[in-house]
Parts: structure tokens; sequence; C-alpha cells
């Protein structure tokens, strides 16, 4: 029994439970305080006895401090307050906008992500049904901003700088189409004129998505209609240097107006700029479609979209991650930068003025690497003969006469996809952010990103399972570089570590955690928008049946609804819960197919900015005229950095094998192949649920294979036929390869 308490006791504390706990600054302002301090996120939980990542959930809101650490963060960050007063700041962009779109039957259970007022397939009226009429003879005003009228749709959130949203897609009669349906008329005819009134009057742009960070430069999307309105040609006759002539009238249109272009020229992606006036950029960025600048291998048929279709397609796009910049590898990288600046302001101390200091955690200067990180034309690797670091994912296939009878009499050869594989890889990677140092016989240390030199030729492991050592799955042949994340793999199997010697980093960080959370959110968001459920805890056959109808409806043609519906019918006889939508109107399945197709779009853009802005860490030069030891443009920005590259692709190969070889340990299984982030296993059935182990409540087990939307988790790639995978690899071909359909890409960060 407990002490019984007296009146006093209790009236203390219910005055204490009527004051309330004292309240923490936002979850944002934690994170404002602490970077302006100039104190980082290990060393605040170092203060604090706790781990980094509670002081990472505490500033993402996801978590709350309990006491007594709560006492002592809130006094922390009140004198940090009193320090560093927050400076007033712009509205930012809303995360996501729900625009409206014309009236039309969607499904109530599924969100309206399509808001498509013409379809693709019928011609384009001459102005859109949306557009308010003028009465003939009137003058066009020089910009009007108009929305197209739905019913109990609210107008969208905007930004008071940005109010029509982060970009346009111009159309020949000078109708700009914006996110969230709004209509802008344009007057201009020439370049020069597009990039006055875009910049003046339009309202286009992107607030920063970092406090020390840039606002985004408004991109203006031209079609065929509208090149050939300002002159410029239906395809670029330099196909090598992908850019007008200088003698071109357009490119002297701008010189004469005093608009410079960057060292790319007038391309598929031109910038279009003049110095910076009064601290505000001027710089318009143009994307060209006949000259292909959504390249299908990403946008898949987004450049064929209505025009108001591929504003929202591309609006959704950049309100979720950025505002396309040029290619998804570009993008990809410039977000690196956008979500983590490499300065931000400091208070010179001996005149009192605010100047222009390195970021906490950022990449802030260009580095040369190491000899063995550097590619063999890098200035650094002329005259190394020591080898370089091999860090790539997997191209394996397991040798036939490894296969078992058991296994080749097994019907199914099933190929699992992890998502977004190099996102997982790089949560919570610590790399270097300063020069490497030369170190001989080190210590390995798992928490020191660096390129160690080690010998695990002589290691003897299953040649059922690819070596998680190399590439391409065969023993090492001899000493090899190794990134961090690769040694501190072999050292969970149990493998003595003993490094020859090491390029090492002193200072590091998390640098990429803000980009992969940012990318994360885009593809969990997106995914959802389509109806295929996302939480971790989500039903797997549930998930694999969300994206079976996904594809389905992706793939249909709109213009002949009597094909979808016999497609549903099939998935229903095979026990999908799709019976009330094959028997849906024409209208309904036609916004289905909308939905999901641009959604698809969105998700294949957000997964190839994943590979590409991996990729573009390790760019490499080009154009015929260039010679080894040269150095190329990129090498001269921050974000120039292959062992960064090397560490996401090292750590994304060895979860993979980590999975392979506890479910090897479990099961018995063995991987037929791998490619890049696929693996293919025989089965007795044709899901991955057929062979993928669960415990006793039907819960995937630990440390295996998973099936759901996060990054890391897996889909299903391909059903095929065993004797099919058994006869491709008989002839020396990859079944990883093929079990999709068609030729795979391995797209591997370059």
């Amino acid at each position: 029994m407990p002490d019984r308490p007296s009146q006093d006791e209790l009236f203390a504390a219910v005055d204490e439970l009527l004051a309330g706990e004292p309240k923490l600054p936002l979850p944002a302002d934690r994170a404002r305080l602490r970077e302006t301090a100039g104190v980082t996120q290990a060393r605040l939980a170092q203060v604090l006895r706790t781990t980094t990542q509670t002081v990472k959930n505490w500033e993402s809101g996801r978590s709350e401090p309990r006491p007594p650490r709560r006492e002592a963060y809130l006094r922390l960050l009140e004198g940090w307050a009193a320090k560093h007063p927050a400076e007033p700041a712009a509205e930012p962009v809303p995360e996501t906008f729900s625009g409206p779109a014309p009236e039309r039957p969607v499904p109530a259970d599924g969100p309206a992500y399509d808001i498509v007022p013409v379809s693709a397939s019928s011609p384009r009226p001459d102005r859109p049904v949306s557009a308010v009429s003028r009465p003939a003879g009137s003058a066009k005003p020089a910009s009007a901003s108009r929305r197209p009228a739905r019913a109990k749709a609210a107008a969208p959130a905007t930004d008071s700088l940005f109010p029509n949203g982060p970009l346009a897609v111009l159309d020949g009669d000078g109708t700009a189409y914006c996110l969230g349906g709004v209509l802008l008329d344009c007057p201009a005819t020439t370049i020069p004129q597009l990039a006055d009134w875009v910049l003046k009057e339009s309202g286009i742009g992107q607030a920063r998505l970092n406090r020390h960070g840039k606002d985004s430069d408004p991109l203006i999307v031209l079609t065929a209609a509208a090149a050939a309105r300002f002159g410029l040609p239906e395809r670029l006759e330099d196909r090598r240097g992908l850019r007008l002539a200088e003698d071109h009238p357009v490119v002297k249109q701008l010189a004469k107006a005093k608009w410079k272009l960057t060292q790319r020229g007038f391309g598929p992606w031109p910038r279009i700029y003049r110095p910076a006036q009064g601290g505000q950029r001027q710089c318009v960025q143009l994307a060209i479609l006949p000259w292909d600048a959504l390249d299908s291998r990403a946008w898949g048929d987004a450049a064929t979209l209505h025009p108001a279709d591929l504003a929202r397609v591309l609006g959704v796009f950049a309100s979720r991650v950025l505002t396309p910049r040029g290619s998804t590898a570009v993008t990809g990288l410039e977000l690196m930068t956008a979500v983590r600046p490499p300065t931000r302001p400091v208070k010179d101390e001996a005149t009192g003025e605010w100047v222009s200091g390195p970021n906490t955690g950022a990449l802030t200067r260009a580095l040369d690497p190491a000899p063995p990180e550097a590619p063999p034309e890098h200035p650094v690797a002329q005259g190394w003969e020591g080898g370089f670091l091999d860090e790539e994912a997997y191209q394996w296939v397991r040798d036939p006469q490894l296969l078992s009878d058991e296994e080749c009499l097994l019907p199914w050869a099933v190929g699992i996809d992890i998502n977004t594989a190099f996102l997982a890889a790089a949560v919570r990677l610590t790399v270097g952010l300063s020069e490497p140092v030369h170190v001989r016989a080190p210590v390995f240390d798992k928490k020191v990103p660096g390129t160690w030199l080690v010998d695990f030729s002589r290691l003897e492991l299953d040649p059922r399972l690819p070596s998680p050592f190399t590439p391409t799955g065969l023993r090492p042949q001899g000493p090899g570089w190794y990134a961090t994340p690769t040694l501190a793999y072999a050292e969970e199997l149990g493998v003595e570590v003993r490094p020859l010697e090491a390029y090492l980093r002193e200072e590091t960080g998390a640098y990429l955690d803000p980009w992969h959370d940012r990318l994360k959110d885009a593809y969990l968001t997106t995914t959802a928008d389509m109806g295929i459920p996302t939480g971790k805890d989500a039903d797997a056959a549930a998930y694999l049946e969300a994206m079976a109808l996904h594809k389905t409806y992706a793939a249909a043609d709109e213009a002949h609804p009597e094909g979808l519906r016999a497609a549903l019918r099939e998935l229903a006889a095979h026990g999908a819960d799709v019976a009330h939508a094959a028997e849906a109107g024409d209208e309904d399945l036609a916004a289905l197919v909308r939905r999901h197709r641009q959604g698809a779009i969105v998700l294949s853009a957000v997964k190839s900015t994943v590979k590409g802005g991996i990729g573009k860490l390790r760019e490499r030069p080009q154009g015929r005229h260039y010679r080894d030891g040269e150095r190329w443009p990129a090498l001269d920005r921050p974000t120039w950095n292959p062992y960064i590259r090397a560490a996401v692709i090292a750590k994304a190969r060895v979860n993979m094998h980590r999975k392979m070889a506890k479910l090897a340990a479990l099961t018995g299984l063995y991987p037929l192949a791998v490619l890049s982030d696929c693996v293919v296993y025989a089965s007795r059935g044709p899901s991955p649920l057929d062979f993928l182990p669960a415990s006793a409540d039907g819960t995937p087990v630990y440390g295996t294979f998973r099936i759901g939307a996060n990054p890391g988790f897996c889909k299903l790639e391909g059903v095929a036929e065993m004797a099919w995978a058994v006869d491709l690899m008989e002839q020396g071909y990859n079944p990883a390869r093929h079990i999709k359909g068609g030729d795979a890409v391995l797209d591997e960060g370059e």
C-alpha cells in the first residue's frame, strides 16, 4: 500500500500539473539554434549523455526528451536563443499542393492525385477548358492568374514570395500552366522577354530548403509549340555538344539584352542569368521538351503529357524533392547542397559584421581524393600503381554446377528488388568531410571513414553466396582497397581485419542524412498517393497486391477501358480484391489510369534522383579532347567526392549480402543470381512469400528480406520458369538482368 498523501502534498502536485511542463521550442527551431551555435548533433548527444539518433529524433519531431534530459535540453536551448535570436524568415513553400482539378468522378478510397484537365490523347483546345474567357479584341493582360473551378476544392497553400509555385509549363499560345491549376498569360515573344517576365511578374520560384541555402530558380518548361514561338529549332543540330551555336539568333538576343549563359550554353536545360543585384539572384532555368530535356529513363513518357498534366507531375516532384535543375542526376546532387549548404553566416568578432563561414557537417570545399579512390584519369592517380578502390554493385551468377537437384526441380525463379537500395544505405552513414590522411599499418576502426588496404584472398567462403568483398562476387585475388562499410561487415562475419595501410578522414559526419530524409519522404508520400500501403507493419500480401494493381493501371490505355477491365478481371481471378474496380464506369477508370500513370512518373524520377545523385559524386570527364591527367570542371565543386559514392554502394552491397546470408542460414536457400539491387531465388511458388520465412505470427523474420514500400524493403521484380533461369545460367547469362522482361540496365550510381 502506498503512503497516504497529505492534503498539502496533493495540492502541490495539482499545482505542478496545472502549471504544466515547460514548453520546448519547435523541432525546426531546435535544429536552427544548434546549427547557429556551431554544435554538431554528436557533440550535443555527448553532453546530454544520449545518442546522436535521439537528438535527430528531437529535432525532427519524432520524439520528445524526457526528464531529466528535458530540463537540461530546455536550459541549453534558452541559452542559445538568448545568444542567437531568430531572424525573420520567409514563409516556406508547402510540402504538397492539392490544387483544384476539373470535376470528374474520383474513387473515394484513394487520394485525388490526378488533376488532369485534358487527356494526353485528346486534341488540345485553343484555350484550356478552365480558362476564363476574354472578350474578342480585348488586350491580353501582362500577367493574369486564374484557377479552374471545382466544387468543394480548397485553394492550394502558397508561398508569399512565390504564389504560383515552383515552375510552369509554357505552351505555344502563351499559356503558362502552374501547379494547383493556376494559369498565367505570358506575353513574351523572345527568350530575353521571357526571362524578364518570369523574374518580375510570374510569381514563380521555390523557397530555400535550408535557412542557410538559396531559393530555387524558377523553372519554365517549353513545349515544342512554345520553343517554335521563341525561334528555337525543332531539334539540336550539334548532337555532340547539345547546344545552340554562338551565332544563333536566340543566343545573340540574350547577349544583346545583357543576359548570360552558363558554361553548358543553350542546350536542353539552359540557365539564363544576370549578376545578382542587392543580394537577389537573377536566374531563370529553362527546359526544352523537344530537345529531350526529360530523359525517358527517368521521366517515362512525361514529355508527351498535356501541359497541365506535366505541370502537375513536375510540380509534385518539385514540392517534394526540388525544382528540377537538369537531369535527375544533377537534381540529386543539387539537393545535397540545398539541404546541407556549404556555408552559413557567422559573426566576425573583430568587426561585428556577419560574414560567410563554413557550415558544420557540410562539404565546404573541393578536395582531391586519395590516389586509390580516384578514377584512373584523375591528376592524383597519374603514376599510381597501388591499385584502386572497387566498391561497386553486384554482378554475380552462381556456378550452375553448384545447383542442387532440389533447386532445379522447383518450378519458379522469382526476382525481388530492393527499394531504393542506395537511399537505404545512405542513412546514418558516417563519411569523411576533410582531406585523406595516409596511415601505415593502422588499427581498423569502423567509426572512421576511409579507404583501407586489406588482403582477403585467403578467406574460404561459401561459393553458393557471392563474396561480400567484390562486385563480381568472386574471391579477391590479393590485397585490395575497401571502404569502411565493407570492413565493418567483415568484422561482423568474424574475420580479423588487419589493414596494411589506409587513407583516413579526421573530420566526419552523416552528411547525407537530410538528403536521405527528404527523398525518403518523397518516395513514401508518392507511393501512398497511389493507394499502396507504406507502413513498416503493412501486410506483405496486401502490398504485393497493391503493386500489381498499380502496374496494371499505369500500363493501361485510358482510351480503351475494356482492355483495363479484362486485366482487372484477371487479377480478381487470382484472388485480388479488384472486382469493384472492374465494374467501374469509363470516367472512373480513366481517372485511376491517370492517377497511377502520373504517380509512376514521379516515383521513377525520385528513384533516378537517388541513383543519379550518388553517381554524380564521381562524375568522370567528358569530351573527346580530354587527356588523362587534366583536371575537369566537376573536380572544382565540393560535392565531387568519390569516397562517399563508394561508401554508399559498399554499404548497399553488404546490406544485401547480410540478408542473403541470413536467409541461407534459416532456410538453406541460396541466390541464383544478383544484379545491383535485384536477387533471384528458386521458389515453389510465383510469389516472394512462397520462399521468404515468416515467424509463427506471420511477421517477417528480422534480418532477412522484407516485403514492403520502405527504402531497403523489397518488391517483386519478376517471375519466370526455373528451367528458363537454369538455361541462362548455363549459357553464362545473368537471370537477374532479364527476370523483369527485356534487358535490365545496371544502374550502379554512374
